[in-house]
């Protein structure tokens, strides 16, 4: 296979080495040619003398040469649609439409695109008006980092430690242009605290395979002194980013956003480049590139396994079958130090001849960044001009190499940082400080965070007979202020099973505690229990914040629409126990009934009527088979919705919340119009009814009097399950029962109606039961359920 790799800096080189030792590679052509390490390199690799934003001469040459994969570097050509120019001549392109590159392209797109997937990342405004922005900064009180959206070559990021220093960056940006029109547009958000990691990975638009967390320096000067640089050296793994870490960046950053770009249409194919913050709080997104980082890419791919071709990779992802071939990476690290022209980042001469050792120790590998080739002599031609990487089965020993390994290369005013790889080895040294609970994987001060941030919304749901405060020992209930004067307690306590599975797979959080206040508040309301206050339990490997809140919201949501006291809960984080960005829920809820109103009544008799209220959906019960369903249909929780065009996922449908009946139900309740209730949840029809039942009598039910929803009809038909199956697994359509008088139907209906209920339905009629005959009888539903 013969390959076009777009592109002249250290990166490029990395890319062309790593193709080189590919045995599906034939030739690796690199234009625009520049480089001297790719001009001098031979074997497979050839450069071509073709501009890198020349994409007809580029694409030209690509046909008349047989090329097979288009690989462009740098984010200019990728932003500027090259990968279009060669989809039209039926080229494969390992890169990013222009569309999806977007998410380098514009601060204010990514941000826009990382707050609609909830991606966690920092909190952010976007401006195009400078007065508007200056009037954004002197309101904040926390310190801030300002981004040009566009593209500035790295350099568009200005970290201002006063107000005046952010306006007068805001001033150069708008104002004077320093970045061009990169900064038409800026992006202020708040300045998070911690370690940065970057994480690089490969996607075809569906599968997403992360390489080794990197770390790199940014400033010029060792002790992180001197103004930023493109990067002055980098080394991976980065332990900071452990491997549980690593699970969370997967599961909560790269393949929501992966999943997201595709949703929205523009599926990412390439390189998906995270910067992130390590915070106290969690993992937060910097920012996304749409290509390898530089150096980063001197460090990842000389740890790419052997076995592995990169070649293969990277034609597997244009062809949207990544899952098809291997990606592994060796059990080493890597290292790399930048050689860089004196006066880097600001002025500096170049064409310096360069020397490098011909007798370069096994272990290390020269890239070229910025030089060219004059008159058969290698000069420099560029700030960063060399980059030394080592590898080593410890990451001390691929330091110390890469380290020692610059004084194998010279050139005249040459500077590099002989600290490179410092944060490693401090975080190393403390692997044998002295524990703490923190380091252990639990956060106390993430849980007092959470607690902050939903203290409002516990507050929201606040009625009579309690404040609704958290942070205390126990949460306080006052029966007397509820208007109770012989008050029966009545509790449950519930989860939301595996459809917690799904809200972790799409990542939306915010209706999974509704689910979990209506399990609870819909059993307690079939005894005629009003439910007064309500308890949650969260537990987790990793307490993330923002998650827990959402759910936490969603929890509240629920209590207040069913007129419940959210008075309290427990979060739990426990490393080791659940996987990190794995989370369960448990739900209690305490309601009271006075001693005469108690459901069921002993009333029930033949001739009186079952009611049927709708449900939403599934509700919280059945989902092991729905996910067995999905896997087999070959589908996933981003597919379009094959049964619901109102709900633009699978997973957006599925997590519709299941239906609260506790404000419609109660006041038909309190007027004795209701002798029993069931609660239609696991076990369906068949198991749940013959509950509020007496031995003696049985009820046939009508499967035509009642809409089977289209969830249902899908799942039925996509798993060809059978009719019983589908009563006693889901609800089918029907969330709650009601048994009544036939004399009071009408009346129940009524009131429920008023009380908010639109939808009623009569659909079957009590009777006796003989001995041996079951509780319930379904009738029509191999015709009604088709």
């Amino acid at each position: 296979m013969k390959v076009l790799l777009i592109g002249s800096g250290g990166r490029e080189h990395a890319i062309a080495w790593a193709l080189a030792r590919s045995t599906s590679v034939e030739t690796v052509y690199v234009a625009p040619g520049s480089n001297g390490g790719t001009a001098s390199a031979g074997g497979k690799i050839v450069n071509v003398a073709i501009p890198q934003n020349d994409f007809k001469a580029l694409v030209d040459f690509a046909v008349s040469n047989e090329v097979k994969l288009a690989v462009p570097g740098p984010e200019q050509p990728l932003v500027d649609g090259i990968v279009s120019h060669f989809k039209k001549v039926g080229i494969p392109v390992f890169g990013p439409s222009a569309a999806a590159a977007q998410i380098e392209g514009s601060k204010a797109f990514s941000k826009d695109f990382m707050k609609r997937h909830k991606i966690p990342t920092a909190e952010y405004e976007n401006f195009t008006s400078f007065d508007l922005a200056k009037s954004y900064v002197e309101s904040v009180a926390h310190d801030i980092v300002i981004k040009a959206s566009g593209l500035a070559a790295g350099k568009g990021v200005l970290l201002p430690e006063t107000k005046t220093e952010a306006i007068e960056g805001l001033a150069q940006i708008m104002k004077q242009k320093i970045f061009g029109e990169a900064g038409d547009s800026v992006v202020i958000e708040e300045r998070l605290t911690g370690e940065e990691v970057s994480v690089l990975a490969f996607s075809d638009g569906h599968t997403v395979i992360p390489m080794p967390a990197a770390q790199d320096h940014k400033r010029a000067y060792d002790g992180d002194k001197g103004p930023n640089t493109g990067g002055m050296g980098a080394y991976a793994p980065a332990p900071i980013l452990t491997s549980d870490l690593l699970k969370v960046v997967q599961s909560s950053v790269l393949q929501p956003a992966v999943d997201g770009m595709r949703r929205d249409g523009i599926p990412f194919v390439g390189i998906l480049y995270a910067g992130l913050m390590l915070t106290p709080t969690g993992i937060k997104v910097l920012e996304f590139n749409c290509r390898f980082g530089d150096p980063e890419t001197q460090v990842v791919l000389p740890l790419l396994d052997p076995s592995c071709d990169l070649g293969e990779i990277f034609l597997a992802c244009a062809e949207g079958r990544l899952d098809s071939v291997k990606v592994a990476f060796k059990q080493s690290y890597a290292c790399t130090v930048v050689s860089a022209s004196g006066g880097y980042p600001g002025s500096y001469k170049s064409g310096n001849p360069i020397s490098i050792s011909e007798s370069l120790p096994e272990n290390i590998t020269v890239f070229h960044a910025g030089t060219k080739i004059v008159d058969e002599k290698l000069v420099t031609a560029g700030g960063r001009v060399l980059a030394v990487t080592s590898t080593g089965s410890t990451l001390e020993e691929a330091i110390r190499n890469a380290r020692a390994g610059v004084s194998h290369v010279k050139f005249e005013g040459m500077e590099h940082r002989t600290d490179i790889g410092h944060r490693a080895l401090r975080h190393l040294e403390q692997k044998t400080e002295s524990l703490s609970y923190e380091k252990a994987g639990v956060s106390i001060d993430a849980g007092n965070l959470l607690v902050q941030k939903i203290k409002a919304l516990v507050r929201s749901t606040s009625r009579a007979g309690t404040d609704s405060e958290i942070g205390g020992f126990g949460g306080l209930f006052d029966l007397k202020a509820a208007g109770y004067t012989e008050p029966v307690l009545v509790s449950g306590t519930d989860g939301v099973g595996t459809k917690i599975k799904i809200a972790q797979h799409t990542g939306k959080y915010d209706t999974i505690g509704i689910d979990l206040v209506a399990m609870n508040v819909n059993d307690v309301i079939v005894q005629g229990a009003e439910p007064l206050f309500f308890l949650d339990y969260y537990a987790c490997g990793k307490l993330e914040v923002d998650v827990a809140r959402d759910v936490v919201a969603g929890i509240a949501r629920g209590c207040k629409e069913s007129n419940c006291a959210l008075i309290g809960g427990e979060t739990s984080e426990m490393p080791g126990v659940y996987p990190p960005g794995e989370f369960d829920l448990a739900g209690f809820v305490v309601g009271a009934v006075n001693r005469t109103d108690i459901l069921p009544r002993t009333d029930i008799a033949p001739g009186d009527v079952l009611l049927g209220l709708p449900s939403s959906g599934l509700h919280s019960n059945g989902f092991s088979l729905v996910r067995y369903v999905i896997d087999a249909a070959g589908l996933s929780y981003h597919s379009p919705c094959p049964f619901e065009s109102s709900e633009p996922t699978l997973g957006e449908a599925l997590l519709i919340p299941t239906r609260l009946y506790v404000t419609q139900l109660l006041p038909a309740i309190r007027k004795r119009l209701i002798k029993a209730m069931a609660n239609i949840t696991g076990g369906g029809f068949p198991d749940n009814i013959p509950r509020a039942l007496p031995k003696d009598i049985k009820v046939a039910i009508d499967a035509n009097t009642f809409p089977f929803l289209p969830v249902f009809k899908w799942l039925k038909k996509t798993g060809n399950i059978a009719v019983d199956e589908m009563a006693r697994t889901f609800n089918c359509g029907i969330g709650m029962v009601a048994i009544v008088a036939a004399e009071d139907a009408d009346a129940v209906i009524a009131e429920l109606q008023k009380a908010g209920e639109p939808n009623l339905y009569k659909i079957g009629v009590l009777s006796k039961r003989n001995e041996g005959e079951n509780s319930v009888v379904l009738l029509n539903a191999e015709q009604a359920w088709q």
